[in-house]
């Protein structure tokens, strides 16, 4: 981790050799919000109070231990000489991509396995993942990572950003891109966007809550991702995260159109089926 000049501080609590970070405490309110808002969709659905509650005690976990695997995977040639350090997350070194496709398998199996509806299911989530990846690059300020290049305070200024923010972009004497910010803005935009669309009666079907959250998500991570210093790569010439970005944008693309126009009978619209699962009443 950088060293951090006049920042905030990253433990919220000190007490003995008990410490609490900002980082874990932003992480899980986010989640926290996320599941409550999934939880309401999902009962305005006819699905149990607790479904939702039960599938993140699987998707959770299993997207944390995804998210580091991807990140070791990519920093191999480091772990295969530092094996000890594969599991000290505590370190740093968690990948969001890993972790979203690792909750999306454990989703997968969720539905199979409560005979739900996946794309239906997936809907319900898409937009609140998005407003918890939006709450969650916060914990990536107070740590003063997952940020750009180098630019000038007057840069940073002249975005009208508050005080403290660009304080933070101050690692080591010089000022950042705050790409965290852009990532946050970006989500909580998305967020906003796909809770517009899936209200509206009879304009997406099932799945494309989903689908237009992968495009949407994935089409800002790529133009963000070019301005991060601390990206995955493979080799010297392509970032991780914008390749995959790209291979996502388009596959979604071509989902969506192919569920639209060659799908025989039509695919239903969000709220035309409100059973997610032979439980629900």
């Amino acid at each position: 981790m950088n060293l951090l000049i006049g920042a905030i501080n990253p433990h919220a609590i000190e007490w003995g050799p008990v410490v609490i970070n900002w980082y874990g405490i932003i992480i899980a309110l986010a989640m926290l919000i996320g599941i409550s808002l999934a939880t309401k969709e999902a009962q305005k659905l006819g699905l149990e109070e607790d479904t939702m509650v039960d599938m993140a005690l699987w998707a959770i976990p299993i997207g944390f231990i995804g998210a580091r695997l991807y990140y070791v995977l990519f920093k191999w040639d480091y772990y295969i000489q530092n094996p000890s350090e594969i599991i000290a997350i505590w370190n740093g070194g968690i990948a969001i991509y890993g972790g979203l496709i690792a909750g999306g398998l454990a989703v997968y199996w969720f539905a199979r396995r409560k005979k739900m509806t996946l794309t239906l299911l997936l809907d319900i989530l898409a937009p609140s993942v998005l407003l918890a990846q939006s709450i969650g690059r916060w914990g990536n300020f107070i740590n003063q990572e997952a940020h750009g290049g180098p630019v000038t305070r007057q840069f940073l200024e002249n975005l009208y950003l508050p005080e403290f923010i660009i304080n933070q972009m101050n690692i080591n004497g010089t000022y950042y891109h705050p790409t965290f910010l852009y990532e946050s803005l970006w989500s909580l935009v998305g967020f906003a966007l796909l809770l517009l669309l899936r209200n509206k009666n009879q304009f997406l079907r099932q799945g494309e809550v989903a689908l237009s959250y992968v495009i949407w998500y994935s089409a800002g991570r790529f133009f963000i991702e070019g301005m991060r210093t601390d990206s995955l790569w493979i080799g010297d010439f392509l970032r991780v995260s914008q390749g995959l970005s790209l291979v996502l944008f388009v596959a979604a693309m071509g989902v969506w159109m192919y569920r639209r126009y060659y799908t025989y009978p039509p695919v239903p619209y969000y709220k035309d089926d409100p059973k997610l699962s032979k439980a629900a009443k």
